[in-house]
């Protein structure tokens, strides 16, 4: 069956949204609140935390002790990426089926660059991801909309000609502020219901929805 994009262009949020990072995120900060401040941390308040920078969501909890946090969370998460991190059924072929069909591809994300690069790879989406936009890339981050504007820079596109792809509602504030559609996935950090309340262009459940969705598609039986 042809495949007809909807977009050229889609950008992917890569923490809970191309890659299933989520356990590995909340251990990493557990483990780092506890060993810092002696406690251990709401999961369902951490998953608010993921997709903004590490240093930005620790210097809001404490910024005396920022850093300390900081440290301790990169190394047991360096530690435990390799064991933790998952792929989710189905997105390593949607890449694939878009990159074939000529989509153009892109991920930005709050993640620094080299543990950005670093899941990429162990996931297998390096070569099917051109474009990266990490944390060093702006001064600003999601939910403002610099990192996607960035990235329309340096494609040389308009806002209005792509699409970006999270589980977050910063990912989707960030997309409506630069101009941009925005898709959210239920899949990652955030509930659907958080999701569904800040009006996104569209809202997946799955994979292959989101697959109809990108390439104009009927979802599979």
């Amino acid at each position: 069956m042809n495949s007809s994009p909807r977009w050229p262009v889609v950008l992917f949020d890569i923490d809970g949204t191309l890659i299933n990072t989520i356990d590995l995120i909340v251990a990493s900060y557990q483990y780092a609140l506890g060993v810092v401040l002696g406690e251990q941390g709401d999961e369902a308040e951490i998953r608010t935390w993921i997709g903004r920078p590490l240093i930005e969501a620790f210097e809001t909890l404490n910024p005396e002790k920022s850093q300390e946090l900081m440290d301790a969370y990169m190394d047991w998460n360096y530690t435990h990426t390799p064991l933790l991190l998952k792929q989710y059924d189905g997105v390593l072929d949607l890449l694939q089926e878009l990159h074939h069909s000529r989509v153009r591809l892109g991920a930005v994300t709050s993640k620094r660059r080299d543990p950005a690069l670093w899941c990429l790879d162990l996931a297998d989406m390096t070569p099917l991801m051109p474009l990266l936009v990490s944390a060093e890339d702006t001064k600003l981050h999601k939910p403002n909309p610099e990192p996607l504007l960035a990235a329309c820079r340096i494609l040389d596109i308009q806002p209005q000609e792509a699409v970006y792809i999270g589980d977050a509602v910063v990912d989707i504030r960030a997309a409506q502020a630069a101009g941009m559609d925005s898709i959210g996935v239920t899949w990652g950090a955030r509930t659907s219901e958080a999701l569904a309340e800040v009006n996104s262009t569209a809202l997946v459940t799955s994979v292959d929805e989101l697959r109809a969705l990108l390439l104009s598609l009927p979802p599979r039986t």
